[in-house]
Protein backbone atom coordinates (compact mmCIF):
# COMPACT_ATOMS: atom_id res chain seq x y z
CA UNK A 1 0.00 0.00 0.00
CA UNK A 2 1.47 2.94 -1.02
CA UNK A 3 0.42 6.77 -0.44
CA UNK A 4 -0.17 8.58 -3.39
CA UNK A 5 1.57 11.89 -3.97
CA UNK A 6 0.02 15.18 -2.95
CA UNK A 7 1.09 17.94 -5.00
CA UNK A 8 0.52 21.23 -3.56
CA UNK A 9 -0.61 24.33 -5.98
CA UNK A 10 1.39 27.46 -4.98
CA UNK A 11 -1.21 30.76 -3.78
CA UNK A 12 -1.45 33.42 -6.16
CA UNK A 13 -0.35 36.00 -4.14
CA UNK A 14 3.11 34.34 -3.23
CA UNK A 15 3.43 33.66 -6.94
CA UNK A 16 3.07 37.16 -7.35
CA UNK A 17 5.60 37.45 -4.55
CA UNK A 18 8.22 35.11 -6.05
CA UNK A 19 7.82 37.15 -9.17
CA UNK A 20 8.29 40.62 -7.86
CA UNK A 21 11.15 39.70 -5.69
CA UNK A 22 12.94 37.99 -8.52
CA UNK A 23 13.38 41.80 -10.03
CA UNK A 24 14.37 42.66 -6.77
CA UNK A 25 16.78 46.43 -7.28
CA UNK A 26 18.01 45.87 -3.38
CA UNK A 27 21.30 44.56 -2.89
CA UNK A 28 21.35 42.80 0.54
CA UNK A 29 20.68 39.58 1.06
CA UNK A 30 16.72 38.34 0.98
CA UNK A 31 14.85 35.39 1.70
CA UNK A 32 11.24 34.28 1.39
CA UNK A 33 10.24 31.55 3.81
CA UNK A 34 7.02 29.26 2.50
CA UNK A 35 5.46 26.72 4.37
CA UNK A 36 2.18 24.36 2.74
CA UNK A 37 -0.85 25.14 4.50
CA UNK A 38 -1.75 21.12 4.92
CA UNK A 39 -5.97 22.18 4.58
CA UNK A 40 -5.45 23.91 1.69
CA UNK A 41 -2.76 22.02 0.23
CA UNK A 42 -1.69 25.55 -0.86
CA UNK A 43 2.02 26.43 -0.21
CA UNK A 44 1.81 29.88 1.25
CA UNK A 45 4.03 33.09 2.51
CA UNK A 46 5.61 32.11 5.96
CA UNK A 47 8.11 35.12 6.14
CA UNK A 48 9.99 37.81 4.65
CA UNK A 49 13.46 38.60 5.88
CA UNK A 50 15.96 41.28 4.99
CA UNK A 51 19.26 42.04 5.01
CA UNK A 52 19.92 38.20 6.40
CA UNK A 53 23.48 36.91 6.02
CA UNK A 54 23.01 32.78 5.51
CA UNK A 55 23.99 32.14 9.02
CA UNK A 56 21.30 34.42 10.61
CA UNK A 57 18.79 32.43 8.16
CA UNK A 58 19.87 29.27 9.83
CA UNK A 59 18.48 30.14 13.12
CA UNK A 60 15.60 31.50 11.99
CA UNK A 61 14.45 27.74 10.55
CA UNK A 62 12.95 25.32 13.04
CA UNK A 63 14.89 22.47 13.70
CA UNK A 64 12.61 19.77 13.64
CA UNK A 65 9.59 21.70 11.82
CA UNK A 66 8.18 19.99 9.01
CA UNK A 67 9.84 21.18 5.61
CA UNK A 68 10.61 24.40 4.81
CA UNK A 69 11.22 26.27 1.17
CA UNK A 70 13.07 29.18 1.07
CA UNK A 71 13.93 31.63 -1.76
CA UNK A 72 17.03 33.50 -1.09
CA UNK A 73 18.22 36.31 -2.79
CA UNK A 74 22.45 36.31 -2.12
CA UNK A 75 25.23 38.97 -2.86
CA UNK A 76 27.41 36.60 -4.27
CA UNK A 77 31.44 37.74 -4.41
CA UNK A 78 33.06 36.29 -7.30
CA UNK A 79 37.02 35.86 -7.16
CA UNK A 80 37.49 38.19 -10.10
CA UNK A 81 35.51 40.80 -8.20
CA UNK A 82 32.22 40.68 -9.68
CA UNK A 83 29.31 40.64 -8.07
CA UNK A 84 26.14 38.54 -9.03
CA UNK A 85 22.94 38.20 -6.69
CA UNK A 86 21.60 34.15 -7.69
CA UNK A 87 17.97 33.08 -6.26
CA UNK A 88 18.30 30.21 -4.87
CA UNK A 89 16.15 27.75 -3.75
CA UNK A 90 16.75 26.05 -0.59
CA UNK A 91 14.91 22.65 0.51
CA UNK A 92 14.67 22.11 4.35
CA UNK A 93 14.07 19.14 4.99
CA UNK A 94 15.26 17.82 8.22
CA UNK A 95 15.18 14.16 9.63
CA UNK A 96 12.39 13.01 12.19
CA UNK A 97 9.55 14.44 9.89
CA UNK A 98 6.20 13.00 10.17
CA UNK A 99 5.76 10.43 6.71
CA UNK A 100 3.09 12.09 5.75
CA UNK A 101 4.45 15.66 5.39
CA UNK A 102 7.93 14.76 3.88
CA UNK A 103 5.73 13.83 0.91
CA UNK A 104 3.58 16.60 0.49
CA UNK A 105 6.70 18.59 1.04
CA UNK A 106 8.37 16.54 -1.93
CA UNK A 107 5.62 16.30 -3.96
CA UNK A 108 5.02 19.96 -4.30
CA UNK A 109 8.73 21.06 -4.57
CA UNK A 110 9.22 20.62 -8.12
CA UNK A 111 6.14 22.55 -8.73
CA UNK A 112 7.28 25.57 -6.53
CA UNK A 113 10.25 25.65 -8.59
CA UNK A 114 8.93 25.46 -11.76
CA UNK A 115 6.70 28.22 -10.86
CA UNK A 116 9.32 30.14 -9.73
CA UNK A 117 11.34 29.48 -12.43
CA UNK A 118 14.65 28.56 -10.00
CA UNK A 119 17.21 27.02 -11.50
CA UNK A 120 19.87 27.28 -8.19
CA UNK A 121 18.25 24.46 -6.35
CA UNK A 122 19.77 22.85 -2.82
CA UNK A 123 18.63 21.16 -0.15
CA UNK A 124 19.61 20.55 3.50
CA UNK A 125 18.97 17.71 5.63
CA UNK A 126 20.41 19.37 8.78
CA UNK A 127 19.81 23.01 9.69
CA UNK A 128 23.47 23.68 10.93
CA UNK A 129 24.72 22.76 7.64
CA UNK A 130 23.23 26.11 6.17
CA UNK A 131 26.26 28.64 6.49
CA UNK A 132 28.05 31.21 3.89
CA UNK A 133 30.65 28.55 3.32
CA UNK A 134 28.29 25.90 1.92
CA UNK A 135 26.36 28.42 -0.22
CA UNK A 136 29.17 29.67 -1.63
CA UNK A 137 30.24 25.82 -2.42
CA UNK A 138 26.91 25.22 -4.09
CA UNK A 139 27.11 28.49 -5.95
CA UNK A 140 30.44 27.66 -7.28
CA UNK A 141 29.40 24.91 -9.52
CA UNK A 142 27.07 27.72 -11.15
CA UNK A 143 29.61 30.22 -11.23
Amino acid sequence: MSESLVVCDVAEDLVEKLRKFRFRKETNNAAIIMKIDKDKRLVVLDEELEGISPDELKDELPERQPRTFIVYSYKYQHDDGRVSYPLCFIFSSPVGCKPEQQMMYAGSKNKLVQTAELTKVFEIRNTEDLTEEWLREKLGFFH
